[in-house]
C-alpha cells in the first residue's frame, strides 16, 4: 500500500462501502472536511486501488429466481500447481462465478456459482470441475434464500498504519 491512511480515509472507506454514490457534500455532513477536500481524497482513494470497485448490488426481485450453489472443491493431492492454477484462472474468468476462494481444511476452494437454471449449473459443473484433472472431488449445497449480501469491511484506528 503506497498510499498512506488516515482517520478521514477510514471514515470515507467506511461510509463509501454503505453507499458508493455519496456526494462529498453528503459525505461532508460525515466526516468534517470540505466537500473538495474529500472529493480529492475520495478520488486518491480510487486511483491507489484502495477502492478496488465500484459496483452495484443488485435487487433480490431481479435476482431471486437466480440459481445459486456453493461449491466446495478438493484438489488432487499431486496435481501440477500450474493446473490448480488454471483451474483457479478459469473459474476467476467465467461470468458465473460470484466469489472464489482459497481455503483451509478438507477442501481447497470456495466457489459460488450463480446460472438461471440446473441444466445449466450441471454444464458450468461438468465443464469446470468434473472435466478438470486437478480436481478430485466437490461438493455443492443451493442456497435456499439470500439472508444478507453486503460483502463490506469495516474499518477502524487499527487499520492506519503506524
Amino acid at each position: 500500500m503506497d498510499r498512506k491512511i488516515d482517520g478521514f480515509d477510514i471514515a470515507l472507506l467506511n461510509l463509501l462501502q454503505d453507499d458508493n454514490l455519496a456526494t462529498a457534500e453528503a459525505l461532508a455532513r460525515a466526516v468534517p472536511l470540505s466537500p473538495s477536500a474529500l472529493a480529492r481524497r475520495v478520488r486518491s482513494l480510487r486511483e491507489s486501488g484502495l477502492i478496488a470497485a465500484d459496483m452495484a448490488i443488485l435487487a433480490g426481485a431481479l435476482t431471486a429466481d437466480r440459481l445459486r450453489a456453493v461449491v466446495q472443491v478438493q484438489v488432487h493431492e499431486h496435481a501440477e500447481e500450474k493446473g490448480i492454477a488454471a483451474l483457479r484462472a478459469r473459474l476467476a474468468a467465467s461470468s458465473e462465478v460470484q466469489l472464489l476462494l482459497n481455503i483451509a481444511g478438507p477442501m481447497d476452494l470456495l466457489v459460488l456459482v450463480v446460472t438461471r437454471t440446473m441444466r445449466e449449473f450441471n454444464a458450468f459443473a461438468d465443464r469446470h470441475f468434473a472435466a478438470d484433472p486437478s480436481v478430485r472431488r466437490y461438493e455443492t449445497s443451493f442456497v435456499k434464500a439470500e439472508i444478507k449480501n453486503r460483502p463490506a469491511v469495516r474499518l477502524d484506528a487499527a487499520d492506519i498504519p503506524r
